[in-house]
């Protein structure tokens, strides 16, 4: 009786300590994750004009034409998301680059008082539940 309790109770404690420890442990934004996230790019970039239309006071005519950059810039950004696993160096090198041609092309949208205040936007730190994220880290 002994040779069958004992094992059966060490299984029941070692299945009850691993359930356990994946209730404390907080999700983790994966790769993937993030990549399914920006293929909706239209999506997200939506959620980004929405969020930059009134702090930006962004004109009619101008809501368009940001919206295209941003919806360009996120389907490009999920096209390099995978290399921020495999290769930092040549995820942060491309990343640079279609953040400054992104910046460049806003500056020239933008009013100087309206970019001034675009860069006012960044988050402090790559914040998941802030969407102007995206655009800065």
């Amino acid at each position: 009786m002994k040779k069958v309790i004992f094992p059966l109770l060490c299984v029941c404690c070692v299945s009850l300590t691993v359930n356990a420890q994946s209730l404390l442990d907080p999700p983790k934004k994966t790769a993937t994750g993030l990549q399914k996230q920006l293929g909706n790019a239209g999506g997200l970039s939506g959620s980004i004009l929405a969020k930059l239309t009134p702090a930006l006071g962004l004109t009619a005519e101008q809501q368009p034409k940001v919206s295209n950059l941003l919806t360009s810039f996120i389907q490009r950004k999920a096209g390099i998301l995978p290399l921020q696993q495999s290769n930092p160096a040549a995820y942060a090198s491309k990343f640079g680059l279609l953040q400054s041609g992104l910046f460049s092309k806003l500056k020239l949208l933008l009013t100087a008082t309206q970019y001034t205040k675009f860069l006012g936007l960044k988050p402090k730190t790559n914040d998941a539940t802030n969407v102007l994220s995206q655009l800065f880290f």
